[in-house]
């Protein structure tokens, strides 16, 4: 199949992902194209999401700065940002009974929320995707973008587009409909948190050197409909502590009061945690039975789940932001702010901004080769500072812990507005410190009820996930002997626990112990290409259109 006759389709620009780094890349390029009266730069964008917002999950709190950067009269436009915060309340839970809500005045300065807005990430990805498709951008939903074009002098050319119609084995089967070739001048990846063509991007042309290891969290989300009586539209909840302090892991939950008496809940869990038997799904779910969750939740209905990895690292891990040919921008970079836990504003003006150097470079006659005005700009703008003033935040709590590290971040965002003179490094990868399951605690997991607590399969299911069938496994195995023969017998084998869609089973029989791998489950959250301690598993693109397909998260 590699000497099939493939279509070209040339552009200015090729964009690689729609979510809103994606997005707001594209709509500033026909800004600008637009305002230098240059209607015929045409801009392309590809997302293997069947829809535009159909992969997208956060919590989600939005500082909205960006926005109004990107398109100033949103409000008027019917943007999807309604719901604006309250208060803020932020609670440590001492046991699975016990809390404490903290004093404002303790909590970093970063974590407080005046002015922003409650949203679904999903439906603003929705609308950005309309106001993309009104300025004129080539919009291809349901095509996913499987590998790298180069140009023979080792520059980027563009991105081929996966072939439709492909079995298990590799063949054609009727209807098969093979890739395009997407050429452009330069193109921009904006795939989110571990992007498969962004890795392979940063790996092959040394964009890390000299910064700390990328380091990440697992979000999990559940959208519920609760009573009325219960519901305080615009409050914001963040705690942290138990459950995840029986196994001495770091992260924290929130719970923020949206409008129509739904209310998002969810938790995030450090990828750096050490013990191979903790499984992030059950922690979510055990959460759910303290009094302070529960009597939020109790008696609603949970109405979607869903789970994706997000960056940590911030700015000590953020990579070289240009190559011949490209840049990286959004998560596919790392410019979650891990302080304020929010990553839609950065990557609304990352892609800005690499819009605006690739116009520039175009502009200029320019095409293919690098464009460092983009990390000059980024270096230039309030998105740099947003980022220093949490360059420290996660690391501290992976490198002192919860307590010790609490007080650090307290001490640096609220005494020394985020400039202390000091720069904390993490330079440990997190798959690498997981412990031997010989001397692991194994955590107590509630039976699910149905009703507040759920199992990994029924939740998959309102995840609304498919993928078409007999194509070939997008979870590939540099070795499939290591699950059974090394990661079963030192960590016992912890992918049947991180991963939060039960995909990977280990199913004995009287031949001996097999590693099953379910992909038609798979949500697309990257865990396992990030946490399998072996580095043995490489998530790539399905068949475009294939995954979850989430309602209003």
């Amino acid at each position: 199949m590699q000497d099939i006759e493939r279509e070209q389709m040339e552009f200015d620009v090729v964009i690689v992902g729609g979510g809103p780094s994606g997005l707001s890349a594209a709509i500033r390029l026909r800004q600008l194209a637009i305002a230098a009266g240059n209607p015929d730069f045409s801009v392309c964008i590809v997302e293997k999401g069947s829809e535009f917002g159909a992969h997208i999950l956060s919590g989600a709190v939005m500082e909205p700065n960006a926005l109004t950067e990107l398109i100033p009269d949103w409000k008027e436009k019917g943007a999807p940002v309604r719901v604006q915060t309250k208060g803020d309340r932020v609670y440590m839970l001492k046991n699975e009974t016990k809390y404490r809500e903290l004093p404002e005045k303790i909590v970093p300065s970063l974590m407080h929320n005046h002015g922003n807005y409650i949203i679904s990430l999903g439906n603003l990805v929705r609308w950005l995707a309309t106001q993309a498709e009104e300025l004129e951008v080539m919009m291809f939903p349901g095509f996913s973008a499987a590998e790298i074009l180069y140009n023979e002098d080792g520059s980027v050319r563009g991105v081929l587009t996966g072939d439709m119609g492909v079995n298990a084995e590799g063949q054609p089967k009727p209807g098969y409909e093979p890739g395009y070739e997407l050429l452009a001048k330069y193109t921009i990846f904006a795939e989110g948190c571990r992007g498969h063509l962004g890795k392979r991007l940063i790996s092959r042309f040394n964009l890390s050197e000299g910064k700390d290891p990328q380091h990440y969290g697992i979000g999990l989300k559940e959208l519920w409909e609760i009573d009325p009586a219960k519901h305080q539209e615009g409050m914001v909840l963040h705690g942290s502590g138990w459950p995840l302090s029986d196994t001495h892991s770091n992260g924290g939950w929130w719970l923020y009061f949206d409008e129509n008496n739904q209310v998002s809940f969810g938790m995030v869990i450090d990828l750096s945690y050490h013990n191979p038997y903790l499984s992030p799904f059950d922690e979510l779910q055990r959460l759910k039975t303290h009094p302070l969750i529960r009597n939020i939740l109790e008696g609603g209905k949970r109405l979607s789940y869903g789970a994706r990895a997000l960056t940590k690292g911030g700015l000590n891990s953020l990579p070289k932001l240009y190559f011949a040919g490209g840049v990286l921008v959004g998560d596919d970079a790392g410019f979650l702010n891990p302080a304020k836990i929010k990553g839609t504003h950065t990557a609304i003006k990352s892609g800005m901004l690499a819009a605006e150097a690739v116009y520039e470079a175009i502009a200029a006659g320019r095409q293919h080769d690098e464009v460092p005005t983009y990390e000059q700009k980024f270096k230039a703008s309030w998105l740099y500072n947003d980022m220093y003033q949490a360059r420290n935040f996660a690391n501290a709590m992976h490198r002192m812990g919860i307590w010790m590290g609490g007080a650090f971040n307290f001490l640096e965002q609220n005494i020394f507005k985020g400039k202390m003179p000091l720069t904390i490094r993490d330079t440990m990868p997190d798959y690498y410190v997981l412990e031997r399951a010989d001397h692991a605690y194994i955590p107590e997991y509630p039976k699910p009820d149905g009703k507040l607590t759920f199992d990994k399969l029924s939740s998959v299911f309102i995840s609304n996930t498919n993928h078409a069938e007999d194509q070939p496994c997008h979870l590939k195995l540099t070795d499939p002997e290591v699950p059974i023969k090394r990661n079963l017998k030192i960590f016992a084998e912890p992918a049947q626990r991180y991963c939060p869609a039960g995909v990977y089973e280990v199913v004995q029989s009287d031949s001996g112990a097999k590693f099953v791998i379910n992909s038609q489950n798979c949500v697309h959250c990257k865990t396992c290409d990030i946490k399998d301690p072996s580095q043995n598993i490489t998530w790539v693109t399905p068949e475009g259109g294939g995954g979850p397909n989430y309602p209003n998260m």
